[in-house]
């Protein structure tokens, strides 16, 4: 059984590197690998060290630690990277997106058709694609053989632009594909008993392929929607995967939108809070209104404290249903949620995320079925260049990733329509970054429906280049 080297970069965001932690102390044949842990906070980097060991402790895992705030000597040596750091962190994302609305861009530049995430900044994230491809040279020159896991978002941008400005191994990883789950979950079916398959880009996936017992489970969908879909009302701003705004899309476009796919669709969905309310559902408006995203930051300081007082407090068991009742409790947070506490408590149970599987299918050929983001070598997706990184289903082993074929194809609403739109977006924005030319940046505003004066373009660019963290950025865009 050989131990491999993991470096998490970003490391202190600590619910995501304790899934991975304990996926890996779950997974016997990787015992005795070594987690790199990286992060330039020093106080949250203490704090996942210190969970983390516990974690282990408590589970009676074989897992080491190590704890960095330099960049290079995590990725020394290391067979695997993930890259989940955000850089700036949400502060810089929300001062950007406040000088946007300042100019008369609800939510933001970066909210763009076919791209509404929240978190999936693609104009104004200069500082984040640049330091993907740091990574990934990084890794090219000190850890060839490495695998860079590309988690951190934009994913679909980054793992393009470091496929193409790179030779390392790269594979982008999102879990947007559960939504399948929760489509199951609602029709009441058997998923031993589903045929499923989705393609697209990252968080522009569809359900081209939907078999129950061998017979297309469309039809159950449509009686779904028949019964249930005038009654539905959202658990939480995320709850969207048979919202209106995903039933509107599957009739335009014939597939059912799956994940943060919803999310991203047209002006249509998106105009202001009372339009996302319409199709999101009340209260929110879905993840990324205004009181969406709030309710998602406040979530994010309330996980944050609660893993903070489990890390200082030696009382506080990781793998015990009372510690977060108790903590729960304290936050004043309803008790429904600990249900998503259930994948640390129970010692057997993975988390969900793929990069451990993964990781085992490549050291340990154990051949595992995963939605991943890849170049379209080979034309998986025959529409689209095969230099564009695609997301779909493969197999991995020792010989690495094997797409599936995409079988039925994707209607051609969803390519011509949604992906080739967003493929332009996305050729855009590296465009930008790669040559920091302002006019690109400045064109995509001019398309934006928000805009009413090429002033109005002039300003809200200044603006945000006047932000005092975007000096760098705006020498780069003002060469």
């Amino acid at each position: 059984m050989p131990a491999v080297k993991i470096s998490i970069i970003g490391a202190g965001s600590a619910a995501f590197s304790l899934r991975l932690v304990g996926d890996l102390c779950r997974t016997k044949n990787l015992e005795g690998s070594l987690i790199s842990l990286m992060d330039i906070d020093g106080n949250r980097l203490n704090a996942i060290y210190n969970l983390a060991t516990k974690y282990v402790n408590e589970l009676g895992g074989n897992v080491k630690f190590e704890k960095t705030t330099n960049l290079e000597e995590s990725i020394k040596d290391s067979d695997f990277v993930i890259n989940t750091a955000l850089v700036g962190g949400h502060k810089w994302m929300e001062e950007n997106r406040k000088a946007g609305e300042k100019h008369g861009y609800y939510r933001g530049i970066d909210t763009q058709e076919f791209n509404m995430v929240s978190d999936y900044n693609t104009f104004t994230n200069y500082y984040q694609l640049k330091f993907f491809l740091d990574v990934a040279k990084l890794i090219e020159k000190i850890a060839p053989n490495a695998w860079l896991l590309q988690t951190a978002n934009p994913v679909f941008e980054g793992t393009t632009l470091i496929a193409r400005e790179t030779g390392i191994k790269v594979a982008g990883f999102c879990h947007g594909h559960h939504g399948v789950f929760q489509v199951i979950e609602a029709l009441g079916i058997d998923p031993k008993d589903v045929d499923w398959q989705v393609a697209g880009f990252n968080h522009a996936i569809w359900l081209n392929r939907f078999m129950y017992k061998d017979e297309n489970a469309y039809p159950l969908l449509e009686k779904w929607i028949e019964e249930n879909s005038s009654s539905w009302k959202p658990t939480d701003p995320f709850d969207d995967q048979l919202s209106p705004a995903a039933i509107d899309m599957y009739r335009f476009y014939g597939m059912l939108p799956v994940g943060d796919t919803v999310r991203n669709g047209s002006w249509k969905y998106h105009y202001n809070l009372e339009t996302k309310k319409k199709w999101f559902g009340e209260p929110w408006g879905g993840a990324d209104s205004e009181l969406g995203w709030a309710w998602y930051n406040e979530r994010l300081k309330i996980i944050t404290s609660i893993i903070a007082d489990i890390a200082s407090d030696p009382n506080l068991k990781i793998l015990s249903r009372e510690t977060y009742e108790k903590l729960f409790e304290k936050y004043n947070l309803p008790k429904e949620m600990l249900s998503e506490a259930s994948n640390i408590i129970d010692p057997e149970k993975m988390s969900g995320e793929q990069h451990i599987p993964f990781i085992n299918a490549i050291v340990n050929d154990e051949k595992q079925r995963l939605v991943l983001n890849i170049m379209n070598r080979g034309e998986i997706i025959k529409e689209i260049p095969e230099n564009v990184v695609v997301e779909v289903p493969v197999t991995v082993d020792k010989s690495g990733i094997h797409p599936e074929k995409i079988d039925p194809p994707l209607s051609k609403r969803v390519v011509k329509f949604y992906l080739y739109p967003r493929m332009v977006r996305m050729e855009m924005a590296l465009e930008a970054f790669l040559t920091g030319d302002r006019k690109i940046l400045e064109e995509v505003l001019v398309r934006d429906p928000r805009t009413k004066s090429f002033e109005q373009v002039e300003a809200v660019i200044d603006e945000i280049f006047s932000l005092s963290f975007n000096e760098e950025m705006k020498k780069h865009y003002n060469q």
